[in-house]
């Protein structure tokens, strides 16, 4: 049998996804072993009782100065901000893509301009954001939606043009308007395509909200990452960043989890043309 056809089996499979895993801890185990046995104050690698140490004082010791559990207030604000620009992006990903793809009078008015928009790099316009929104909330949120909002409307966009034209003359024959072959027709098989769109964007979301705390923030994982790298406090930033990946994959996870549930036709219908092709 030739290797591209072989598939492994479900616990292969498990074995196969962590042992990447397994290998990255024990390179990092006996090298920071190694420096440590050089260098006992070496900060580059710390050792895993450390991290340990110093992410149980964040975790479950009250701050001095505020009384919160930092890294749990962290969390929250992350998520929150992060929430907040996702589902908002997601909203006006799915109406303009879905109306860009529908209308060719709109998408003829809108699609240069929101081609343009998606070229700036969101990172360059962030000053202008701080001035325009503040340094609070809105500027981080906003900065998210701009980063992935354009993404979004212009892959909706396209998994609109994708569907079968043939669909719509049926919907028409049937003496249905523009509104009903929108929300009836295009919406039902669009929406799960807006669940793995979404997912894609999910890393560049991560990135421009680290980026947004990094430079004004008073909390969040990135302002905390930022804040204690002046110190080379690697027992802080590396479980920072080992939790950043730990939550998008779970976020990952329990959207394509969702998708399954709501949408098993979609999904059925990937796995037969994966099969086919």
């Amino acid at each position: 049998m030739r290797l591209i056809n072989r598939h492994p089996s479900r616990p292969l499979k498990w074995l196969l996804g962590f042992l990447p895993f397994v290998i990255i801890v024990m390179v990092y185990i006996g090298a920071s072993h190694q420096r440590l046995a050089e260098n006992p104050n070496d900060k580059l690698l710390p050792g895993i009782s450390k991290m340990v140490t110093s992410m149980e004082r964040l975790a479950f010791e009250p701050s001095k100065r505020s009384g919160d559990y930092l890294f749990w207030q962290d969390t929250l604000s992350s998520l929150q901000r992060l929430a907040m620009g996702v589902g908002i992006s997601a909203l006006i990903g799915l109406v303009i893509g879905l109306i860009n793809g529908a209308i060719p009078l709109v998408r003829a008015n809108l699609s240069p301009l929101i081609t343009a928009i998606a070229l700036v790099p969101p990172m360059a316009i962030l000053p202008i954001l701080f001035i325009i929104f503040g340094l609070g909330e809105v500027s981080k949120v906003v900065l998210i939606i701009i980063g992935i909002a354009p993404f979004i409307i212009r892959d909706m966009q396209a998994r609109t043009l994708e569907i079968p034209a043939e669909q719509l003359i049926k919907a028409q024959t049937l003496t249905a308007n523009t509104w009903q072959i929108l929300l009836r027709v295009l919406l039902p098989q669009i929406l799960p395509r807006l669940l793995d769109t979404v997912r894609l964007s999910l890393g560049a979301a991560w990135i421009f909200l680290i980026a947004a705390e990094a430079i004004a923030a008073t909390d969040g994982l990135g302002y905390r990452i930022f804040l204690v790298r002046r110190y080379l406090s690697m027992d802080v930033i590396l479980p920072y960043v080992v939790w950043i990946t730990f939550l998008a994959f779970l976020i990952d996870w329990l959207l394509r989890i969702i998708s399954q549930r709501l949408y098993p036709w979609y999904h059925s219908q990937k796995a037969v043309q994966g099969q086919t092709t």
